[in-house]
């Protein structure tokens, strides 16, 4: 236990050192929140301030969890490692390693970014696939709430990362910024059992870039409008098929189609902020898939959200105290095919209230009260959270 505390004061210290560069999407002013950065763009952006080199930063969370009437869980939830390396003023190499729950590591990002141009890139590797707001910007600073949205838990799902190629960049002129990826995708059969089902759609599909089955790409591709002051809007395709074992590959049934549609929102105006996210997605041939693993896969899934926070302390405070508030529905069986029945209990609803005390650009503790439920009935949680997050 002491050396898990130990761990989590040195990161402390060593991010009140960078606290002064350190960027926050909370804390920005208008302008800046429409060009808001995250982790791997911060590694990107410091390395060319080098000739040739590495740079590194990382960010990590401590949790703890109380569901009403249950034990609670304390939890070193993840500690991230991101390090960058500059070949030379064309060519880096990003990558992220994720340890989680203290015992378990992930690699999260590996990929080399190749500039062409200020407005085009070439990216190969393993990356972090653009669906609405979190799966990309998630770093314990850049959101309110102790843990994560549950609708990017469980419809993107975050965090969800594949190994592909493709092209990104942004036009000022424009002022758009555009990604477009050829990806892996998910893995729906391992040839012995169906990997997705209807709780939490494709999560337990994700391949994670470890080993990945792969025979058809997807296309993942993302626009961010940043033109208006303040504002940030986003729209989020990913379109293709699963991936099955070679032993049930023609098997009629192993594989699905993905159609998945992202819409989200942020806003920031002096001391208020807001964002929201929308997400659906249609799925061809879970009929068959559900027939074959005798699982419970809708064929659609939708959802979203709502939030506003504002920050209680003085706009000139270096500090800020945003006290918010967000709702979230959704519902993984939004529809399902015939023969299989819809259970209400995979529609979700949630209300988190809380505060987010940002103690410098970096560092934030959280506090927030939930309560989770579903129209079925079977789900009526009421769970106090807190945590301590840094990012550097």
């Amino acid at each position: 236990m002491y050396k898990y505390l130990y761990v989590v004061a040195l990161i402390y210290v060593h991010e009140m050192s960078f606290a002064q560069r350190a960027i926050d999407s909370l804390n920005l002013s208008m302008n800046q929140n429409s060009v808001q950065i995250n982790g791997y763009q911060r590694i990107l952006q410091n390395l060319e301030a080098v000739p040739n080199g590495m740079t590194f930063g990382g960010y990590a969370e401590v949790l703890y969890n109380q569901p009403k009437g249950a034990n609670g869980d304390i939890d070193v939830q993840r500690l991230i490692l991101l390090f960058g390396y500059k070949f030379d003023d064309r060519t880096q190499f990003v990558t992220e390693v994720e340890y989680e729950h203290v015992k378990e590591v992930y690699v999260e990002q590996a990929f080399v970014n190749y500039s062409i141009s200020n407005s085009l890139n070439v990216r190969a590797g393993l990356m972090l696939v653009p669906m609405g707001i979190i799966n990309e910007y998630h770093e314990p600073t850049t959101f309110n709430g102790v843990e994560r949205p549950s609708l990017d838990d469980q419809l993107v799902p975050t965090t969800w990362r594949e190994i592909g190629i493709g092209l990104s960049g942004r036009s000022d002129g424009l002022s758009l910024r555009y990604q477009a990826y050829l990806f892996n995708g998910f893995l729906s059969h391992n040839g012995t059992d169906g990997l997705i089902k209807g709780m939490n759609g494709f999560r337990s599909g994700r391949q994670k870039g470890a080993q990945s089955v792969f025979r058809t790409p997807n296309l993942s591709m993302k626009l961010d409008f940043y033109g208006i002051n303040g504002l940030r809007l986003g729209l989020s395709g990913y379109f293709g098929k699963t991936q099955a074992a070679d032993e049930v590959f023609d098997t009629p049934g192993s594989r699905v189609g993905l159609s998945m549609i992202g819409l989200d929102a942020r806003y920031s105006f002096r001391k208020f902020t807001a964002r929201g996210q929308f997400i659906t997605s249609s799925i061809s041939d879970a009929q068959e898939y559900n027939q074959l693993t005798n699982k419970d896969l809708g064929d659609s899934m939708s959802g979203y959200y709502l939030e506003g926070a504002y920050n209680i302390l003085p706009i000139t405070n270096r500090q800020r105290i945003f006290v918010f508030v967000r709702y979230e529905d959704f519902d993984t069986h939004a529809s399902v095919p015939s023969f299989t029945p819809k259970n209400l209990n995979f529609h979700r609803k949630e209300i988190t209230t809380g505060f987010s005390y940002h103690l410098a650009p970096g560092v934030v503790f959280k506090m927030d009260y939930q309560r989770k439920s579903t129209v079925g009935g079977d789900l009526d949680v009421n769970q106090f959270n807190a945590g301590v997050g840094v990012w550097f």
